[in-house]
């Protein structure tokens, strides 16, 4: 993509992914920004959200469109409420959201650089493979460390805030 185009996408553009409980619309990929940002829209059911991760060379931010999210960090808890607004640093700070509430909530996240997208793309690939029997053997939680490392990401067990409070 030229620096000099305008990049429009449509509302049904976009690959849609099953990623930590919720289903994720890729709108704005690397690929179509030359690796500058990635947008992904995000819809989290009740109880849903990624666990525990961290990433050191990209900056995350997300925009609440409905609904409300638990963010917690090694900073601390913040509840972001519709059209609230939520920035990650780049430098590695372990974070994680869950939807606490009975109603599903929608997120706009962007990504810079890009390449959170890819890793969705594979980890949904892997599960779906996994889930249909392809990999019969597989250690899940060891592939998704690969992809995540891969991707720049760690990984966290669920509990991990939690550990770091006592």
């Amino acid at each position: 993509m030229q620096s000099n185009t305008i990049l429009a996408i449509g509302p049904a553009a976009g690959d849609n992914l099953l990623v930590a409980g919720g289903e994720y619309r890729i709108v704005a990929s690397g690929q179509q920004t030359d690796g500058r940002y990635a947008v992904i829209e995000m819809t989290v059911p009740p109880g849903a959200g990624p666990n525990p991760h961290s990433h050191e060379s990209f900056e995350e931010s997300f925009f609440v469109l409905e609904g409300e999210v638990t963010f917690m960090s090694e900073a601390g808890t913040y509840v972001a409420k519709e059209h609230s607004f939520i920035a990650i640093p780049k430098g590695g700070i372990v974070h994680h959201f869950k939807n606490l509430t009975e109603r599903p909530a929608k997120l706009l996240c962007t990504v810079s650089p890009a390449g959170l997208d890819d890793f969705f793309l594979e980890v949904s690939k892997y599960m779906q493979a996994a889930k249909e029997g392809s990999y019969p053997d597989a250690d899940v939680k060891v592939s998704l460390n690969d992809i995540a490392a891969r991707s720049g990401q760690k990984l966290f067990s669920p509990d991990y805030l939690e550990l770091l409070k006592k």
